[in-house]
């Protein structure tokens, strides 16, 4: 199995200092949501008691986001989650919550493989910048959960004022697209 398929291992000492065992050195909270927005999996164990962390940690880089005003999850989900925990056995709202993350994850690669390989708009000018545009709306509407999923961008391409790719032009482009695609109906 590759290294980069295994989770990361992160360990936590007695002093509540998270260590990075591939890199050898400490790491924070925010360096561990950049491993998971990477795409990484990571698994964090107390190094005196053997005890997985790995859930503990990650509820708490949620709730440092909400505490910053980052809305990361709708008030109403979150009273579904605590209405969840209190139902005996824990209710279905963990596998529902699994299989959506599953379903968005396989409908994103779907859409940008269809973009991609069945598209002939592709030879439309401009369309390039559309796409650019488009992964980063998701990228967005995702939270940046989207980044090292299979067929969406690990970085968002910025437009290159050089090569005349400028604000203006990708709009008559838009507008010239708009137009034909009116045209074909």
């Amino acid at each position: 199995m590759a290294e980069r398929d295994k989770p990361l291992l992160i360990k936590r000492y007695a002093s509540r200092r998270l260590y990075n065992t591939e890199t050898s050195d400490y790491v924070t909270l925010e360096d561990i949501a950049g491993f998971i927005r990477a795409n990484r999996e990571v698994q964090i164990i107390d190094l005196k008691s053997g005890d997985d962390l790995t859930r503990q940690y990650l509820l708490q880089i949620i709730a440092e986001h909400e505490s910053r005003g980052e809305n990361v999850l709708p008030v109403d989900v979150l009273n579904d989650l605590v209405r969840s925990y209190m139902v005996p056995g824990g209710g279905v709202m963990p596998q529902f919550l699994q299989s959506s993350f599953e379903m968005l994850r396989d409908s994103q690669s779907q859409m940008a493989e269809t973009m991609t390989a069945m598209n002939p708009m592709a030879q439309i000018p401009g369309f390039d910048a559309m796409k650019a545009q488009q992964e980063a709306f998701l990228k967005a509407m995702t939270g940046g959960l989207g980044a090292g999923w299979p067929g969406s961008p690990r970085e968002t391409p910025k437009a290159d004022k050089a090569g005349g790719e400028d604000l203006n032009e990708i709009k008559k482009q838009l507008a010239d697209l708009q137009d034909k695609l009116s045209k074909l109906k």
